[in-house]
């Protein structure tokens, strides 16, 4: 894990490059403490800077930039290269100077170029890679998006990073709001690719790369080097349809992506929530392991809300070295103020507290931890599938035409409100022209952000407005692969990256290995979505560790209880944020409406929460900024 940033201009660099790159570097230096470095080719206007998390080959044949033997190659890499030994291997007779995987993708490269290279690479990573003979930039990401990567021209200088704040720190950087970016936000709890907060700075998507050339000035198309759409359509042609042999492949295809991810030169240890898939991921870690893994979780005093006796009972049975900290609301509201930095673009997704402190909690003992990250999205983990599902197997029956004219008269019959409550939701959902577009209307926190904002723009959200999913039949299916490319990328990835670098941990998830996301899509849908919930194959699988009952409660999800919040300790840090002649000077938002969701939630009428801290995170950032 790592942190890098850099940039590119026309002509030569000034004296003053070297300096500017490190200040870039210094701007995400938590994620990378251990070593910092710039590289620079003065000739062709390019600076790299990187900042070192060490976890493979401590030493400093470790460190980054890095050249490849030739001198052709320069590379500035984030993440972890799990098959770094096959890859090795694969190479052959080369004379290496250490043990690091960043050594083998820059010889990677240069042996088979960087679109070769990438399709033979399982892990999680961002990296720009410099070719100094033909004066290319290439970025790319992986194939998930669990490593983020920020681009984008400002003024004659093209940027980059592993943050925005490291952008920030170039001088050039010129940052006006995208309202368009906001808006997505509003409705969907954060800023999706290739979106950011800024005009004209987006994000590398998933599964992609980009090429720069002509010293800044040719920025080419993200070209996708792997699909999901691809492993959706192959997985639906070659279903398994053998019970037992799907779950003792998915099982050694499991304990394989665990063991790959439990290479480390430094004290490893696992996230524990309870759950299915953080169960799983330390059951197989375990049966691997010649020591007890060291698994941490955090409780709350809230009954409604604590998730720690269930990973305490996990724990116990499989005998790990269990760390367990219970946090009181204090705890959990003096990250608040924190929030803005950690996550420099405003994020809503409010789970962000939790996962920051479980992660400074694994921090203290450890520098890598193994997640569950990804299991609900690969295996009908959310409760809201199967709720969804039925609702459009009764709606879907009832032609178009009819369902539109009732969604007519339910709005004039009191549905047809900025935030819809229970008769607005219905209308929204009579009025789904497909199952795309219901599924839309039921993740969004708003339908129309514009209305909120002074000048604001529509309801579609431009890049984040998905569109059909034809080529799948079932809905279950539709949204685990719509969210599989929005929600979890976008959303849990970044809310686990951002947290856990603040505090320098590494996390690894070995649901995202590729390979098992391109096996979950071969599995019939009753292995997932069965009639007793979710993942069935999952908890088969981990029935063979660990006791079934402790698969059958209730998924609570990393939630904290914002209303309560909201309308207790948080309320003046609300009311400031809020505040009419605040709100009039920013000029972002409609005072008038802002107030009124307000008076709204504090009266106890239809629960606003989500939408309203949405804003107070924006608020809170665009307050920081100032």
């Amino acid at each position: 894990m790592c942190g890098v940033a850099g940039f590119l201009q026309r002509g030569r660099l000034g004296e003053d490059a070297a300096s500017v790159a490190a200040a870039m570097g210094r701007a995400i230096a938590h994620r990378g403490p251990d070593h910092a470095a710039v590289w620079c080719d003065d000739e062709a206007g390019l600076a790299f800077a990187h900042q070192r998390l060490s976890i493979l080959d401590l030493s400093p044949t470790g460190n980054q930039p890095m050249q490849s033997r030739s001198g052709r190659f320069v590379v500035t890499y984030n993440g972890e290269i799990y098959n770094f030994r096959q890859l090795r291997a694969e190479l052959g007779d080369i004379e290496w100077s250490g043990t690091s995987d960043t050594e083998v993708l820059v010889a990677a490269i240069e042996r088979w170029g960087v679109r070769g290279a990438l399709e033979r690479l399982n892990g999680m990573f961002a990296f720009a890679v410099w070719d100094r003979q033909d004066r290319i930039l290439t970025l790319a990401r992986d194939r998930l998006g669990e490593k983020p990567l920020f681009y984008g021209v400002s003024g004659d200088t093209f940027l980059f990073g592993s943050e925005l704040k490291a952008l920030q720190a170039h001088p050039r950087f010129d940052g006006v709001l995208d309202r368009d970016a906001l808006a997505c936000m509003l409705r969907f709890d954060y800023v999706p690719a290739p979106l950011s907060i800024w005009k004209g700075i987006g994000k590398l998507a998933s599964g992609h790369y980009v090429e720069i050339s002509d010293g800044g000035r040719t920025v080419g198309l993200q070209i996708p080097y792997w699909s999901l759409t691809d492993a959706a359509i192959d997985g639906g042609a070659n279903r398994f349809n053998d019970r037992a042999e799907m779950e003792r492949e998915l099982e050694q295809l499991l304990s394989d992506s665990v063991a790959m991810r439990m290479v480390s030169d430094v004290p490893l240890g696992a996230f524990l929530s309870g759950g299915v898939d953080s169960s799983v991921t330390v059951a197989l870690m375990q049966a691997q392991s010649a020591r007890p893994v060291r698994t941490f979780t955090i409780g709350f005093e809230d009954a409604a809300f604590d998730e720690a006796p269930k990973a305490r009972a996990v724990a116990a049975h499989l005998g790990t070295d269990h760390t367990e900290l219970y946090v009181s609301p204090q705890d959990a509201l003096g990250v608040i103020p924190s929030l803005p930095r950690i996550w420099d673009e405003p994020f809503g997704d409010s789970s962000q507290i939790p996962t920051f402190l479980v992660s400074e909690l694994g921090r203290r003992s450890v520098k890598v931890a193994l997640s569950g990250d990804g299991g609900d999205e690969l295996f009908g983990g959310y409760s809201r599938y199967r709720a969804i599902d039925r609702a459009w197997s009764k709606l879907g029956r009832i032609p178009f035409a009819l369902r539109s004219g009732l969604a007519r008269a339910v709005s004039a019959a009191g549905g047809d409100s900025m935030i819809p409550g229970p008769l607005g939701r219905a209308a929204n959902f009579m009025a789904a022209v497909n199952f795309e577009d219901l599924y839309r209307w039921r993740i969004s926190r708003i339908g129309d952000p514009g209305r909120l904002l002074l000048d604001g723009p529509g309801g579609n959200c431009g890049a984040a407005s998905f569109g059909p999913v034809p080529f799948l039949t079932d809905a279950v299916e539709k949204m685990m692969y719509i969210d599989t490319l929005t929600y979890l990328p976008e959303d849990v990835l970044t809310k686990v990256d951002r947290a856990s670098m603040a505090v320098s941990l590494e996390t690894r998830a070995p649901f995202l290995d590729h390979r098992v996301v391109e096996f979950a899509w071969r599995l019939p849908q009753s292995e997932r979505m069965a009639p007793d919930g979710g993942k069935r194959i999952l908890r088969a699988i981990g029935a063979r560790h660990l006791p079934a009952d402790l698969f059958n409660q209730r998924k609570m999800g990393f939630s904290v209880p914002v209303p309560a919040w909201l309308k207790g300790p948080l309320r003046g840090w609300a009311e400031d944020l809020l505040a009419p002649e605040r709100l009039a000077r920013d000029g972002i938002f409609q005072p008038a409406a802002i107030r009124q969701l307000w008076t709204d939630f504090l009266a106890g009428k239809p629960r606003h929460d989500r939408l309203l801290w949405n804003i107070l995170m924006f608020q809170a950032w665009h307050a920081a900024k100032s």
